[in-house]
């Protein structure tokens, strides 16, 4: 069996909760050769818990002859590394979002083009069991769906990763800091053509961008195996300080609509993500745990009625972790040629919709 060699961006939350120990468990498809951080602290960890060599910089990781990388650095960061990795050959998993801007998704997409290479997007629920058998269950058709439901409560990953094995530090120099943040501020200045007022800044990249699109990918795949074309945004709230996000979107010119809401808070220690498909005569539901809590399954609920009599069936197709099944999905398309399930394509489409949103907030500034 083919093994890569695989490096991982940055020593962040996503990578020492999961990339990293997954890719060491899935030690038959991946050799971990290294991790890049700028932390110090992180490196000295990351060696001393998982013996993993670590490296200051993206550049010293992507010199030791790698098959494949795996970014899980801050959002800003990912254009450019993304478009570093594919000019050295590599094929590339990049966590979400992509990019702030659909034109800079086109510049990863013409890159990895030339490349021919491999370009994965870290939507882990597309690789979720229930989520999975929801598209061949779906119980009503593109003609019967009237409403799509998306409700995320999130204390951010503090009460879920406290039993992990991570240790993270502010030792990072302040100019590169610095750097991140201008690199932030000009790529959604890129997204919009124009500089954002302070909380439509804050709630496109928060609570749009880093939470939401999670599930505007996942309400996309459901509707694509509806056949329903992309619907229209025709509302966009950013509230609680950009913590919240709250969007509608008109689907099938108005036979059905799409809402979806997010909100982190923070001292709350409970997490709750739900997306429901109602039909004519049948509700799916999809609720999700927390992710960073593994192998807990995602219940997927089917409710239909004949006549007065209601069925109620509780789906549970299996226990397998969704973070691990996006590496094993990731190997696949690279060594077997199997078809990438997370394409950059996708996040473009998905980065749009989220600006189509928050365009539609800034015009309630202007009332």
């Amino acid at each position: 069996m083919t093994k890569l060699r695989v490096g991982v961006i940055r020593a962040s939350t996503i990578s020492q909760v999961e990339h990293i120990p997954n890719l060491l468990a899935l030690g038959d498809l991946f050799e971990l050769v290294g991790v890049a951080d700028p932390s110090a602290t992180a490196r000295e960890f990351v060696t001393a818990t998982w013996g993993v060599p670590c490296h200051e910089t993206p550049d010293r990781l992507m010199d030791q002859k790698l098959d494949a990388i795996v970014i899980g650095a801050p959002d800003p960061l990912h254009h450019e590394l993304v478009i570093a990795a594919l000019a050295r050959g590599l094929h590339v998993f990049c966590e979400k979002p992509l990019c702030y801007s659909p034109d800079e998704i086109a510049d990863i997409m013409a890159a990895r083009d030339r490349a021919s290479r491999v370009v994965q997007v870290g939507y882990m629920k597309r690789f979720d069991p229930s989520y999975r058998h929801a598209l061949t269950v779906l119980p009503g058709t593109a003609e019967t769906l009237r409403y799509v439901s998306v409700e995320v409560n999130d204390p951010d990953s503090w009460p879920f990763i406290a039993h992990s094995r991570t240790k993270f530090s502010n030792d990072v120099a302040d100019a590169l800091k610095n750097e991140t943040v201008e690199k932030k501020r000009a790529q959604v200045e890129r997204a919009f053509g124009k500089p954002l007022p302070k909380l439509a800044f804050h709630g496109y990249t928060a609570a749009y961008s880093s939470s939401l699109v999670h599930d505007v990918n996942a309400v996309h795949g459901l509707l694509d195996a509806l056949g329903v074309p992309d619907g229209e945004p025709v509302g966009g709230q950013i509230f609680a300080g950009g913590a919240g996000g709250q969007g509608t979107v008109r689907l099938l010119g108005g036979q059905a609509l799409w809402t979806m809401t997010h909100l982190t808070v923070p001292k709350l220690a409970d997490y709750k993500e739900r997306i429901s498909l109602y039909f004519d005569d049948a509700i799916l539901e999809l609720e999700f745990p927390s992710p960073y809590l593994n192998h807990q399954p995602t219940r997927l609920t089917v409710k239909k009625s004949d006549g007065h009599t209601l069925s109620v069936s509780d789906i549970r197709p299996g226990y397998k972790e969704a973070f691990v099944e996006e590496m094993r999905g990731f190997w696949a398309a690279i060594v077997k040629g199997e078809p990438v399930v997370n394409l950059p394509e996708h996040a473009a489409r998905d980065q749009k919709l989220l600006i189509g949103l928050t365009r539609k907030f800034l015009e309630t500034l202007k009332e």
